[in-house]
């Protein structure tokens, strides 16, 4: 995945967990639809492993 996906989504869980969610949603959305195909995988297994960066609770 490109630095600037994984960026976008790191801001994303940021925002999450500051009670800013449709801003945090908006971003990760936004990030996901510049994925080409080939990153969709790895961004499915980055959100699986991060749950827990958009909750604050640790897995």
């Amino acid at each position: 995945m490109r630095p600037s996906i994984r960026s976008a989504l790191e801001r994303s869980a940021e925002l999450t967990r500051n009670n800013r969610l449709v801003d945090g949603m908006r971003m990760g959305e936004a990030a996901i639809n510049q994925a080409t195909e080939d990153e969709q995988p790895e961004i499915t297994q980055w959100l699986a492993d991060h749950a827990g960066d958009f909750t604050g609770q640790d897995d």
